[in-house]
């Protein structure tokens, strides 16, 4: 194993690894009210999974920063919240030039990378935040957003999500023209977070890849968070790529089953739980009388291995969710252990070009061709001019 550690931190140094999903930036928000002077990310940060020494430490080399806001806001306090966090990702690029740089595409993760920086893309988690507006899609595109997660656990008016009560069946016509929109802009489209007919909608209509930021696979676990085989099937024919995830609930069978047995308990207290603070505080009264499993990195390499049998090598990447959520699987403990698992895999026989394409070359490529499609897209057809209310209530 020893010998597996070397190899892969010496992989790293040569190759950006590409994580698609932090949550660093709300993490910022909730606990130092988005006030960088009260943070410092050059030294440890004990508070969360991620700072700069353990991104360094981790090999990380380009970093998908989410811009989540709870699905709880909505309209205009969706878009403002939304648009803060654009701001606080940027401040953070500008505090910290000399370990952060902005990127807005594939060529720019290799530049930062080249120079020894961080290359820092962002992401908008949840249709939520642009509030039914296609100008707004495009503003957050101009500041640098480069995916949409269509849903978060709530529906949108036009989509439903994997946790929600199915309520559109899928995409509504206005989703797919924000899919559309989505392809002409170069952004990604990112399904993770939504049901499975919102999945399948999008494939059908999407030109360009799409990515699952930060999921896993449904057949090793089964939560509705992760992605069934037949979808993985055709996110290979549409060359798009799964970013396997690290949250437990979502990794672990085991895991998976005290959730619900926790989702269960504040039911029967009357309590939602959508609820963080409910669930929270029953919580621990449940874990005293049940306590919670661990999940594994082996488990996590169950997941990228099960991705690559179904969809195939081009088709698998990583997308840890840091810094979102409670707990992490043993071994993962935070962003300076990538290049565990990335050893895990070479001890199970993966090839040094396997896992060059793991940890970012399949997320560059698809990059790549989402930008390759909107400079065609942008040839024949202008920005999309459609409302919601023109083509989801007449």
């Amino acid at each position: 194993m020893t010998d597996h550690l070397a190899a892969a931190r010496a992989l790293l140094r040569r190759h950006p690894l590409v994580d698609g999903h932090n949550d660093l930036p709300w993490a910022l928000r909730t606990r130092f009210g988005a006030d960088l002077d009260r943070v410092d990310l050059a030294g440890p940060v004990p508070a969360t999974h991620t700072d700069l020494p353990r991104l360094r430490r981790g090999g990380v080399g380009g970093q998908f920063w989410s811009v989540y806001v709870p699905g709880t806001l909505q309209g205009d306090a969706a878009v403002a919240a939304t648009l803060e966090q654009v701001d606080l990702v940027h401040r953070m690029i500008r505090r910290h030039p000399d370990d952060l740089e902005l990127a807005l595409g594939a060529d720019d993760v290799l530049a930062a990378f080249s120079r020894g920086r961080i290359a820092s893309l962002l992401g908008a988690e949840g249709g939520h935040s642009i509030a039914s507006s296609l100008g707004v899609l495009r503003v957050l595109h101009r500041l640098g957003v480069r995916y949409l997660t269509l849903t978060h656990n709530v529906n949108v008016p036009w989509a439903d999500a994997a946790t929600d009560v199915p309520a559109t069946g899928g995409l509504s016509p206005f989703g797919r023209e924000v899919v559309r929109e989505v392809n002409r802009l170069g952004m990604l489209v990112d399904l993770s977070h939504v049901a499975a007919t919102t999945a399948g909608d999008a494939l059908d209509v999407a030109e360009a890849p799409v990515v699952f930021s930060h999921s896993g696979a449904r057949a090793v676990c089964d939560s509705p968070r992760n992605v069934p085989d037949d979808l993985l099937r055709r996110l290979a024919a549409n060359g798009g790529v799964c970013m396997v995830t690290f949250v437990p609930d979502f990794v672990s069978p085991r895991c998976r089953a005290w959730a619900l047995g926790l989702r269960a308990e504040v039911e029967r207290r009357g309590l939602d739980p959508r609820d963080a603070g409910a669930r929270a505080t029953v919580g621990a009264e449940y874990a005293a009388g049940h306590p919670r499993p661990r999940a594994s990195l082996a488990e996590v390499a169950d997941h990228v291995e099960h991705v690559r049998t179904v969809a195939g090598i081009d088709h698998v990447g990583l997308g840890g969710d840091y810094d979102g959520a409670d707990d992490v699987p043993d071994g993962l403990d935070d962003v300076a252990c990538y290049p565990a698992l990335v050893a895990e895999l070479l001890g199970r026989g993966w090839s040094q070009d396997d896992c060059v394409r793991l940890v970012g070359g399949n997320v560059l490529r698809v990059l790549r061709e989402a930008e390759a499609v909107s400079c065609s897209a942008a040839a024949v057809r202008g920005p999309s001019t459609a409302r919601i209310e023109d083509l989801d209530r007449s």
